[in-house]
């Protein structure tokens, strides 16, 4: 479960519980930022030409995208990968972490705290505005990315040509935060990283994770999570890009999508089938209820199911599903 943002004893006692299942992980490492949290992926933009921006999860930053950003600037479109704020390029590494003493890690403050997603919708809703004047815009979120998606898809849906969810959140009435999609029993069987938490969430104001942990037990888990099924030479190239600190607040924002605006965009769900952070299940019923609430207009559903959450290895089949959704019309 994610943290709730709950003032009662009750829900701040269990706050290391609700943080600790099914943590909506989306990995990679830095980027470099052709301005604030952006990392653009092509050449000089052309008037008319699609944009594609794309949005890390937690604990990420928007190099995650980089072989599927490639992938389509090679097949003629623009890419813009989000860092979003204190991610990326503005990346906090605790000095703590760097020297690996968990004693200190478990207070060194983080400058994350704090930070919600008002700032994560600002930085997406910002890009997207400048990306817009260029031409059509297809807004694409990864786990955590997802609430950033339908946030903006409710802030700015006239600049917007499509939106796609992969193995996201996409937050509902029933559930309307990351922290109750995660709370759901349909991700009862997510795989969840107790052991790699450092340091007390209520205190710091962030989820702190150590992902350059050298014990077995605590990589297994970490690697049957994020990409059971690559090499572990990928595996391990996948960790070096992870950050330690992702904001408590971010899980407990509420993030419904609206059914006059979010609601009537064109929308996608790349559905995984072997994901152990975002089960499944979870992600079937967040089509389910999205489609409910609009059902005039129903996700566009690819299934991948043998992908773990990170997506294939090989990023063409994503790709390829991205690279249509340009031209679809609603």
């Amino acid at each position: 479960m994610f943290m709730r943002n709950d003032t009662n004893e009750e829900a701040t006692g269990s706050t290391r519980r609700t943080a600790l299942r099914g943590l909506g992980l989306a990995v990679g490492g830095m980027a470099l930022a052709s301005g604030p949290g952006a990392s653009a992926a092509s050449a000089a933009p052309r008037r008319g030409l699609a944009t594609y921006v794309l949005v890390h999860g937690t604990h990420s930053a928007g190099a995650f995208w980089v072989p599927i950003a490639r992938e389509l600037v090679l097949r003629g479109h623009r890419v813009v990968m989000v860092d979003q704020p204190r991610h990326g390029a503005e990346a906090f590494v605790a000095e703590s972490y760097q020297r690996q003493d968990l004693a200190a890690m478990a207070v060194e403050p983080s400058p994350l705290k704090g930070l919600g997603l008002d700032d994560y919708e600002a930085r997406v809703t910002g890009i997207v505005r400048r990306a817009a004047r260029n031409g059509p815009v297809v807004l694409v979120g990864h786990s955590l990315g997802g609430v950033s998606v339908s946030r903006v898809g409710d802030a700015v849906p006239h600049l917007l040509h499509h939106i796609c969810y992969m193995a996201a959140f996409c937050p509902s009435r029933v559930l309307p935060t990351a922290d109750a999609c995660t709370a759901a029993p349909e991700n009862a069987n997510a795989v969840s990283p107790v052991e790699l938490t450092v340091g007390d969430p209520d205190r710091l104001g962030v989820l702190r994770l150590n992902f350059r942990t050298g014990v077995r037990g605590e990589l297994a888990l970490l690697k049957e999570m994020i990409c059971a099924d690559y090499p572990d030479a990928d595996f391990r190239r996948i960790l070096a890009g992870m950050q330690t600190d992702e904001p408590v607040a971010a899980y407990a924002g509420r993030a419904v999508g609206r059914a006059g605006t979010w609601g009537r965009l064109p929308r996608t769900y790349l559905r995984f089938g072997k994901d152990r952070t975002i089960a499944t299940a979870l992600q079937d019923r967040m089509i389910a209820e999205a489609d409910a609430s609009t059902p005039g207009n129903r996700f566009r559903m690819h299934d991948f199911p043998d992908a773990s959450h990170v997506g294939p290895l090989d990023p063409t089949p994503v790709a390829d599903v991205l690279d249509t959704l340009a031209r679809q019309r609603g």
